[in-house]
């Protein structure tokens, strides 16, 4: 059974989605009679076919990236050759060009959406893309999606509720009992106590809003990631002088991130849109066994965070209510290493990519 997945990026491109997919092709390809390949776009340079991990992968050629959204007439000649090739469209919601390609080009080719979030920003922008998306739902013959907040939420996702199925990201639980304890204690000499935060410094990550959190914690700050709000978080934390407890770090590689995980106190993902669809950073600390800290969109965050189970939910946009959760965690020992030992079991009996990949691969199998 052939199998097209379908994105706007891929390796080494970072972001939740990417990895998602990534996590698929390589977990299921070669596996049950499935043969996976790629098709996504490549950031403002040209076509490229390459093989990853085993995984072939089709990078149409792009003018570059503009609002989120890569810029390819290339992605619409690839995608018609290789739609005829599959048995299976995997398509990964939100991508524009990829609705219209479906609605142009009619597939035979049965389609699965993969349906990670809403367009959030981008509000006139969706209004125009809003047919073409229902057409896609519609021509679907199943939805996944990662959290039932996600089902709930979406305007889009209730007409067809009765095709959606929750299938909750997982991470490869392996990974996490593997770390180096010389290199997380080095990470505590030089960090000391520290709250960590991972991901893309975005728009709707809400970090500013963890800075000024911290001016009244006594701890440090240690945030690992690239992005375009980069330099107005850094004249933030120059503005309220926290440049002797706050640290921006870059993409880390994953033996290096994981002894971060281990190293900090708690995890917080502070983010204030539903851009913040599922928060796979927050499932990678729990699996460390860290208590974290999560805000309340109505997506996945509060479906792999429960709060007071394995750590707090608080309301977007609210420098007060994080700081009090942090205290709360960084004041309380035993009440953290409950959170945490409640985190890793979630994440062990409920987000594992095990359990995931099986019940993609049934889905795939069912259709």
């Amino acid at each position: 059974m052939k199998i097209l997945q379908v994105n706007k990026l891929y390796y080494p491109w970072i972001g939740g989605v990417e990895k998602v997919v990534q996590e698929i092709a390589e977990g299921l390809n070669g596996k049950e009679n499935l043969e996976i390949e790629i098709l996504v776009c490549n950031p403002r340079e040209k076509r490229v076919v390459e093989e990853i991990n085993g995984v072939k992968i089709y990078k149409a050629g792009s003018f570059g990236i503009f609002w989120g959204l890569p810029v390819s007439f290339d992605f619409f000649k690839l995608f018609k050759k290789l739609m005829k090739e599959a048995d299976i469209i995997d398509f990964h919601h939100p991508f524009p060009l990829a609705n219209l390609a479906i609605f142009l080009f009619k597939p035979k080719a049965k389609l699965i959406v993969h349906y990670h979030s809403d367009i959030v920003r981008q509000k006139i922008f969706n209004l125009l893309i809003k047919p073409f998306i229902n057409h896609t739902l519609n021509k679907a013959k199943k939805i996944i999606v990662s959290n039932p907040n996600l089902v709930k939420n979406s305007p889009y996702l209730q007409k067809f509720k009765e095709k959606c199925e929750v299938i909750p990201f997982g991470v490869d639980l392996s990974k996490f009992e593997n770390f180096n304890e010389g290199e997380v204690q080095k990470i505590r000499e030089k960090y000391g106590d520290f709250v960590l935060f991972v991901g893309r410094l975005n728009y709707y990550k809400g970090l500013e809003y963890l800075i000024e959190a911290m001016k009244n914690i006594e701890v440090n700050l240690v945030i690992i990631g690239q992005g375009p709000e980069e330099k107005s978080l850094k004249i933030k934390v120059e503005r309220l002088k926290l440049g002797n407890r706050v640290f921006f770090l870059p993409f880390q590689d994953e033996a290096t991130l994981i002894n971060f995980y281990k190293g900090a106190n708690l995890f917080v993902l502070p983010s204030i849109f539903k851009s913040e669809a599922f928060g796979l950073v927050l499932i990678e600390a729990m699996a460390c066994g860290k208590p974290v800290i999560s805000t309340e969109l109505g997506t996945g965050t509060s479906f792999s965070n429960q709060d007071g189970i394995t750590g707090f939910v608080v309301p977007p946009k609210n420098s007060q209510a994080l700081a009090q959760a942090i205290k709360k965690i960084l004041e309380n020992k035993k009440m953290a290493q409950e959170l945490g030992q409640n985190a890793s079991k979630r994440v062990s009996e409920e987000l594992s990519l095990e359990k995931m990949l099986e019940k993609i691969s049934r889905v795939y199998k069912s259709i």
